[in-house]
């Protein structure tokens, strides 16, 4: 008889986006009439940027033509792309090889995809809160879990203790859904005790190009002895727009071993069996947002998005509600006021003034009591849902 993975039962109901969408429906119907603002998904609002646009025109005339036509890629990706992303990494001094480097549709796969390369038995380190997928992976594969508190006395950043026990370490910054970011001096830490315990750390640097403060590394090979210790995942979603287009990479260095095998063939190994890579098209439009005119058309971008987090905290500062993010991160972790839940928030703001959030207690149990707000929106919202919330009265 078929048996299913008994796993996958014990997995929680993704009830959070659900609820969400039930509840913010069941307003509309009520409420035909209302303006509903949107700052809960972390999805972006602005176009693909021209030189991305141009590659990806250029790459469909490929098609169409026996000279330029391609069939099966490298599954670890095109070299034209893999030499832009060692350039980009260049500028933070950290040398990579192209062979260390494997263009993915997404980091949200790779996250969960990288686990087929380690045992059902390791131990896994996740914080709390936390982007659902670290959880959610796990439990598929029955894995152990010990969580690490993020808390907002620590600035939801969990450092090691020497008690921490764990064989593979997530750690994403700057982070989702807190904004919060890892300092040099922190991410030594937690190299040197990964290191020590000769665990692995799995490095989410989806929101890297949300960075402007020097003193927070874009890449966890800014650190020393990282590559002994780290796989790093970063996408182009969030950077460049590619939420719907699908392009991320995943560096594994050579030097990494574990049972002295090499993770990096490993990940090889897993990827030319059961990945056929990224089209040959959507990689020549990841190539234009490496160009020069796409790095200046993206900054613009990301500037935009950091403007309309600039603005919500300016807000959320004159309401004298507490939070952190918004400054290296598109999204805002704020402290419910009134000592209001997660989710009695969420329906405060959705009936007083019309704007959706993400309750923090969706994240795990530590988000209880606080709320994301996002950035990715068109500014003239961002404008409009401020002047709501300075109407409120805590």
């Amino acid at each position: 008889m078929t048996k299913i993975n008994k796993n996958y039962l014990e997995l929680k109901d993704s009830y959070l986006f659900s609820t969400i969408a039930t509840k913010v429906s069941e307003f509309k119907t009520k409420n035909p009439d209302k303006e509903i603002i949107r700052l809960g998904i972390g999805d972006v609002v602005l176009p693909l940027c021209s030189s991305v646009i141009d590659e990806l025109k250029s790459a469909v005339d490929d098609m169409a033509s026996d000279s330029t036509f391609k069939g099966y890629g490298p599954e670890q990706g095109y070299l034209f792309l893999k030499d832009s992303i060692k350039n980009y990494y260049k500028e933070f001094n950290v040398d990579l090889l192209s062979e260390e480097i494997f263009i993915s549709d997404g980091a949200k796969s790779d996250l969960g995809n990288l686990l087929d390369i380690f045992s059902k038995d390791n131990v896994v380190v996740i914080p709390d809160p936390v982007y659902p997928v670290y959880v959610d992976t796990n439990i598929m594969d029955g894995r152990k879990i010990n969580y690490v508190n993020g808390t907002f006395e620590n600035g939801f950043l969990p450092m090691p203790t020497e008690d921490l026990e764990g064989d593979l370490i997530y750690i994403c910054s700057p982070n989702n859904p807190t904004g919060a970011t890892y300092n040099r001096s922190q991410l030594k830490e937690w190299v040197d005790f990964a290191i020590e315990k000769k665990s692995i750390i799995l490095f989410d640097v989806a929101y890297e190009a949300f960075i402007y403060d020097d003193d927070i590394p874009h890449s966890i090979y800014e650190i020393e002895g990282a590559k002994k210790c780290a796989i790093e995942v970063c996408s182009l979603s969030k950077t460049a727009g590619f939420t719907g287009v699908r392009c991320g990479y995943t560096t594994v260095p050579l030097e990494l071993e574990c049972d002295n095998v090499s993770l990096n063939k490993l990940w090889l190994r897993r990827q030319t069996t059961k990945f056929n890579g990224v089209s040959y098209i959507v990689q020549k439009a990841a190539s234009g947002v490496f160009s020069k005119e796409g790095r200046i058309k993206i900054k613009e971008n990301i500037d935009y998005y950091m403007e309309n987090a600039k603005i919500i905290g300016n807000a959320l500062d004159e309401l004298n509600i507490k939070y952190i993010g918004g400054k290296n991160s598109p999204y805002i972790w704020l402290q419910c006021p009134g000592n209001m839940s997660s989710w009695e928030f969420f329906d405060y703001l959705l009936e007083e003034v019309n704007i959706v959030g993400t309750p923090g207690v969706g994240f795990g149990e530590n988000g209880e009591g606080y709320f994301r707000l996002t950035s990715f929106g068109h500014k003239e919202n961002i404008i409009k849902a401020v002047e709501r919330l300075k109407t409120l009265k805590f």
